[in-house]
């Protein structure tokens, strides 16, 4: 069992940066794989980037050289980094864990945080 819980998010302007953290805690962080999705409103949940136990990424295109995902195992965190933003990047964004493969569904993933709302102003 993972516990995640993400901070970072906030008000940006367009083209503006942000980094998303994903802190985790009781389990084994180093053996999960990490994925961030994220959902507007009327929306589904989308994938957004996905990190693999053993450091393989993954990004969605509409996202791609824009966004960075990575993880500290040592500080039991996941970072997204995201800069270029634009305002159809406004969602509330979710890091997952999960043992098994590395997935873009969010039913690849069984722990999940609560979420942070990112806007962003035109």
């Amino acid at each position: 069992q993972v516990y995640l819980a993400e901070s970072g998010g906030g008000l940006v302007q367009a083209g503006g940066s942000l980094r998303l953290s994903c802190a985790a805690s009781g389990g084994t962080f180093s053996m999960y794989n990490i994925g961030w999705f994220r959902q507007a409103p009327g929306k589904e949940r989308e994938f957004v980037a996905s990190m693999s136990r053993g450091g393989s990424t993954n990004y969605a295109g509409s996202v791609k050289g824009r966004f960075t995902i990575s993880r500290d195992n040592a500080k039991n965190t996941a970072y997204l980094e995201m800069n270029s933003l634009k305002p159809e990047d406004t969602a509330v964004y979710y890091c997952a864990a999960n043992w098994l493969a590395i997935g873009v569904r969010p039913q690849d993933y069984g722990y999940w945080g609560q979420g942070t709302q990112v806007t962003v102003s035109s």
